[in-house]
């Protein structure tokens, strides 16, 4: 549950001013009815900003991780520009995205009977794409990807996992001690 996190700032505060802390939360959808009919039980994406947006007030390092992207469901131009400036409105430093999903046996049985249930039809084009691939990125990837990192670029938030590392990282030198001094 995403207010757990938020819930346990003062520990998170605490333990940021000795080491570096990053706190991630996973995204397929800005909207929240469109969530619950993916992850259903989840806490919607509006209740993951909003405790996101608590932990960056108090100065933590946090942002969001755009996975999985289902193609033909979260894939659009209009659903990554709008997660991205919600995720930056909300004060996160940085969005990484991996775009696709990966379906393993076992796992994409289970996702296409979710399909059949919630988008009558995807299914078809699922199995006429994808076949038993394990990796399924979206239809027009560097399309989607430009429009990705155009975003980030927009909002000032970086996308690559070394600048998000050195991000989270900056102003914590050398190696950490174990039994660091109080």
């Amino acid at each position: 549950n995403s207010g757990l996190v938020a819930r346990d700032c003062d520990v998170l505060t605490e333990v940021a001013a000795a080491m570096p802390v990053l706190v991630k939360f996973s995204f397929s959808t800005w909207d929240d009815a469109l969530a619950a009919r993916l992850e259903p039980g989840a806490p919607p994406p509006s209740a993951r900003l909003a405790a996101m947006e608590r932990l960056a007030r108090e100065g933590l390092y946090t942002g969001a991780v755009l996975m999985p992207v289902l193609p033909g469901l979260t894939d659009t131009r209009e659903t990554v520009q709008e997660l991205v400036r919600r995720v930056a409105a909300a004060g996160g430093r940085f969005c990484y995205c991996w775009p696709g999903v990966t379906l393993r046996t076992g796992s994409r049985e289970y996702y296409y009977a979710a399909l059949d249930r919630e988008f009558p039809g995807l299914r078809e084009r699922y199995q006429r794409r994808y076949g038993d691939r394990y990796r399924c990125l979206v239809p027009g990837v560097r399309r989607f990807w430009e429009c990705f990192t155009g975003a980030c670029t927009t909002y000032g938030l970086p996308w690559g996992m070394a600048a998000i590392t050195a991000g989270y990282r900056a102003g914590y030198e050398g190696q950490l001690s174990l039994f660091a001094e109080r």
